[in-house]
Parts: structure tokens; sequence; C-alpha cells
């Protein structure tokens, strides 16, 4: 196609009407509209009227290739300004356009002694089947148009810069309104649930709160910031028995090593887990002093000195913006610290745990007792191999924490199948398609006998165990010397572990098994308040 005219076309895409023709659209279709500054103006004669048509083509093919087709529909230049039009089936454009304009550049540095000094994008358009079909408007935080006819959307990204062309903005606001539009089908829906064990149940003379019944006896105390506790002597002992028993008898009978981690997730940890988008609301944040400067914290000092409180006005001058995370879960940083590595096949399956970290979740109004807090301490196994060994793995955990819960605590106990704890915490539902009962997250519940009867009320989840499959090991680039490379974890929550045992045994140690007793030892004598 010859050279436009001499000025290049401009889309107003919110005054733009789009008529879809038919209820689906079985493939993508794409047009990507793109304005290059040149680092002078375009050379005369026919360069550009041969040779970026033929560019083009090449990159296209190279780009998109099997996977859809594409062309150059429009182009047009004026001055410095080069603009371009880019269509496809399938395979989204942009890496084409970005291939066609670095030849491009090449072709005329070399001809022209002219460069391509910038770039951007007016209007990206796709089509694309949207079902279900979302309930409600659908909102992104960036220029957009979305129209949706039956289960077919339009969705028109205006003003996209050079960093969103090379990062790739396009697809990922394709799939959050794929996602979004999911979600709303699911809203007012429970999570996904099925049953897959019980054990017989038991009897329970005791049947009151065993965090009040602590607060009576003085045992803990609820802490000086909101969701937090202070666990006296005999409740820290206790707490202590329950890692005691968990490292004993789970982790260590199935070859799982310690490991001491970072306190902090950083956020280019969270970016990879998905974490930061599905529960940014949960986290506590972590913010630095911008400079240990006795000078600069001065009146920050003297305000403090004079009022007797917190300045935080000017405290927040002297503060950085958050940089990191202190987390509920210890796996992303241990998935860090594999990052990037090549793990030798006789060192399968990887078995580490880490006990160090204290986990903090945000829970706003959600809190109670001490089985639900803001601050808590958990074990997190995790555990990295061939599909076929964490699926052995995990039966061989099953069996440890059954006989810890049934010949140990003597809980009253069911397991279900859940919705994944990945899919949860990046804002997903339901199960992993295709994959049922084998990749996916096992809770293990325990009646609480002071909520009501077993069959109303609401039991407590005291205890996790996932496979999750390539989906970390290939976001931090764990690799193994040969074949497929899955991941799973399992969450030990010590202060759920001594709920469920407390609600159901109550807190005389008499009527506590036998075995939770040798395991306990002498308990501490309490101290006396007077």
């Amino acid at each position: 196609m010859g050279p436009g005219p001499a000025v290049a076309r401009r889309v107003a895409p919110a005054a733009r009407t789009v008529n879809i023709r038919g209820p689906s659209v079985a493939t993508m279709e794409h047009e990507l509209q793109v304005e290059a500054t040149l680092s002078g103006p375009a050379p005369p004669g026919d360069l550009l009227a041969t040779r970026l048509p033929v560019l083009a083509a090449e990159s296209i093919q190279r780009s998109i290739g099997p996977r859809g087709s594409g062309q150059l529909t429009r182009w047009s230049v004026e001055g410095d300004k080069l603009s371009l039009t880019v269509e496809s089936d399938g395979a989204r454009p942009h890496q084409a356009v970005l291939a066609l304009l670095r030849r491009l550049g090449e072709e005329l540095g070399k001809s022209a002694h002219i460069g391509v000094r910038s770039f951007r994008a007016p209007l990206y358009r796709v089509r694309f089947s949207l079902a279900p079909p979302p309930k409600k408007e659908i909102h992104l935080p960036i220029p957009h148009t979305l129209t949706v006819d039956g289960e077919t959307a339009t969705l028109e990204l205006t003003e996209l810069s050079e960093e969103a062309l090379r990062d790739n903005w396009m697809d990922r606001a394709v799939t959050l309104v794929q996602e979004k539009s999911k979600r709303q089908s699911y809203e007012g829906k429970e999570q996904y649930w099925a049953l897959l064990k019980a054990s017989p149940p038991r009897e329970h003379p005791f049947r009151l709160d065993p965090t009040e019944e602590m607060l009576k006896r003085l045992w803990v105390r609820s802490g000086p910031t909101k969701g937090k506790w202070f666990l006296g002597p005999t409740a820290a002992h206790l707490l202590r028995t329950m890692e005691r028993i968990a490292r004993r008898e789970v982790l260590e009978p199935l070859g799982f090593s310690e490991v001491v981690q970072p306190h902090h997730d950083s956020f280019d940890i969270l970016l990879k887990t998905g974490h930061l988008e599905g529960l940014p609301g949960e986290f506590y944040y972590v913010t630095e002093p911008r400079t240990r400067d006795p000078a600069a914290w001065e009146t920050f000092t003297d305000l403090v000195k004079i009022t007797r409180h917190v300045p935080e006005a000017e405290l927040a001058k002297l503060v950085s913006p958050p940089s990191a995370v202190s987390c509920y879960a210890q796996c992303p940083t241990i998935y860090w610290w594999l990052s990037g590595r090549t793990l030798a096949t006789d060192s399968l399956p990887v078995r580490v745990y880490d006990r160090s970290a204290v986990s903090n979740r945000y829970e706003s109004g959600g809190r109670h007792g001490l089985e639900r807090v803001d601050e808590f301490h958990r074990i997190e196994p995790v555990y990295v191999g061939t599909p076929e060994q964490l699926v052995a793995l995990r039966e061989q955990l099953l069996e440890r924490y059954t006989h810890v819960f049934d010949k140990i605590l003597e809980l009253e106990w069911r397991t279900a199948w859940v919705t994944p704890f990945y899919m949860q915490q990046s804002g997903g539902v339901g199960v992993e398609e295709g994959q049922e009962r084998i990749k996916g997250t096992i809770d293990f519940e325990a009646y609480l006998p002071y909520r009501g009867p077993r069959e109303t009320s609401e039991w407590l989840e005291f205890q996790n165990l996932s496979i999750v499959g390539e989906k970390y090991t290939k976001a931090f680039t764990i690799r193994t010397q040969k074949g497929e490379l899955w991941s799973g974890c399992s969450g030990i929550g010590l202060e759920r572990w001594l709920t469920a045992f407390l609600a159901q045994k109550g807190l005389d140690p008499d009527a506590w098994p036998a075995a939770f007793r040798r395991h306990v030892g002498t308990l501490p004598a309490d101290i006396r308040f007077l």
C-alpha cells in the first residue's frame, strides 16, 4: 500500500460507535494503531513505500506465524511522524509492531541516518469472547472503552505509552476483563467446598469459648495493638507444644529440613505470586525512614516531647512509601530463594519448612479470639518435585496429619477439597479446571462445640495442604535437570491447632489425651497477680 494522506489518521474511540455482528467471536480480532516519532524528517522518495510493507510482512510472519494472521492495513507519514495500523486475528499484533519498528529503525539508520526515537499507541482495539457476560459495568484503571453485546466484548485502550506496549498491558487488560466478568458470575455464591473425609463424632463435655476461658485464667491478654495477643507462660508452652508435635510427628519423619528466611516480602516477589493482584488489603505494609539524620527528625522528636503524642503528619514526611509487606505466608520468599536455579534430580523432592517468620494478616472486622487474629505463628512446609513425587508426598502428609489429629490430639475433624489458596490470593474462584483432585487445596476443619451443633455451626479451618503445579516454579524460573517441576505447600497455624484442641478438650490437663500430655511435659507455674 502506498503512502496515505499527508496527515496521519486519528481516531476518537470514545465517540465511535462499535457495531458487533453475531453473538460470539471464535477468535480474537485486533487493531493496533501506532504513532512513531523519528529522529528527523522521513526521507524523500520511495524508501518507506517499498520497504515498510516488506518489513511489516516479515515481522508479522515471525511474530504471529501459525498462531493467526495479520497485515499492515494503513500507514502514513508527515514530517517526523509515522502512523501505521496493524490488524490481526488470533495472535496479538503488538510484538509484530515492536519488531517492525526495530527493523525499520535499523534500515533508516543505515540509509538515511534516521532512527525511531519513540512511539505510542493512540488506539488498541480487540474483540473477544466474554462468557459468561458481566452482570454489571466493568471498570479498568487505564483509559478505555468497553462495549459488550451478548458474549462478545470490544475493548478499546487509548493513549498507550511505549512502556505499555513493551510490557504487554493489552493482554493483561483483556485478562482482567475476563477475570472480573467471571468473578461477577460467582458473586453471592459460596467458595467451592467438597467433603472428602470425616473422623467419627466425639463426645465434648467442654463447650465454652477457649479464648474467654484463657482470659479468665490470665493465660493470655489482648495485645497493645489490635488483632494481637500476649501469651503468658502456660499458653506459650502449649503453643510451642503444638509446634514440637508438628515437627516431630509430621515434618521430620518425612525428611523436611528447616530454613530461616527474612521476615519481609518485596513487592517484586508478590507480583510473581499474584498476592498483590488478589488480596492487597490483607497485608501489613513495611515502610522505612527516609534518613537516620537526627537533624531531620528534630521537629518530630520535639513535638513528641512537648505534646506526648505522635505527630502523624510530621512522621509521614519522614518515612518512605511502602516497599515490602510483612506477609502471612512463608512460601513466597522460599520460592524466591530457589528462583533462577536448576535443581539436581537427586535433590528432588525438595522438602523445607520455615517456622521463624511471624505472620501478619489484616483481618479488619473479622477478628475473633485466638483463632482469627492479625498476628499469628505458623509453620509452612514447601515441597518441590515431579508431579508424581508431590502426589505421593501429599498422601504421606495426609497420613501424618491424620495420625496427629486422631492419635495425639484426638480431635473431631474433617477434610474438604476447596478453592485453592493461590486462586483466592489472586482473586480466583472455583477449582483448577482439568486438575480436580490433582492440583488444588485440601482443608482440615475442626468442630468447635461452643459454636453450636456440629451439623449447622461453622467449623474452624485449622490446617491446609496444597499442590499448585507449575504456577510458582514457572513464575520464579525454578528448573530441574529434566521433566516437569511442580510445587506445593502446607500451612500449619499453631494458634488454630491450639484453639481447635482447647475448644474440644478444655483447659483442664487431666482431661487431655495421654499422648498429648506426654508431649506437654510439665506445665510452667502460673504467675500470681495481686
